[in-house]
């Protein structure tokens, strides 16, 4: 499906965006973890009081911000509201729907993740910047992986190997 005018794909750049994504992933389900809660649920509450400007907190809102069936956002919501971090309450305008917030122990426990999720950020973001501007620009993956860990250039190592063999 791709012409002679389509650019080569660069999958070492994807793989490495993918790599730098998926790191940061781990590392949110862990911390979420360890203060008790499914990777699922710290999302939930992200996603929650981070709603833009203008959406309504409900069900349906929640289950495409978080790309999930509506099945699955109410008992997500569900578990959440049993463990006093949200609560439900009927819409004044529309007594069908249901709009949620997050109960002061919830802002307690999502601004604490959030915190360390900063802090992590902080540490792996030029990375994670840096493989996705390898996609989005011609500056190849070299620049990429000079700058990430000290890993990849053991894979370049490898990669030489490679060329060399053929």
């Amino acid at each position: 499906m791709s012409s002679e005018q389509d650019p080569p794909i660069d999958y070492r750049a994807l793989a490495e965006f993918r790599y730098q994504i998926r790191r940061f992933l781990r590392f949110s389900e862990q911390v979420a973890r360890e203060a008790g809660l499914e990777p699922q649920h710290y999302q939930l509450l992200l996603a929650l009081k981070g709603l833009p400007e203008g959406r309504k907190a409900t069900i349906t809102e929640l289950a495409e911000r978080l790309q999930i069936q509506h099945h699955s956002a109410v008992e997500l919501i569900n578990r959440l509201v049993e463990r006093d971090l949200v609560s439900k309450q009927r819409d004044v305008l529309d007594q069908r729907q249901v709009i949620l917030s997050l109960t002061p122990r919830g802002e307690e426990v999502l601004q604490t993740l959030a915190a360390y999720h900063r802090a992590e950020l902080q540490i792996v973001g030029p990375a994670l910047v840096a493989a996705l501007k390898a996609i989005l620009t011609d500056s190849a993956l070299a620049t990429t992986l000079q700058e990430s860990e000290p890993h990849h250039k053991n894979m370049d190592q490898e990669d030489q190997v490679v060329q060399e063999d053929k």
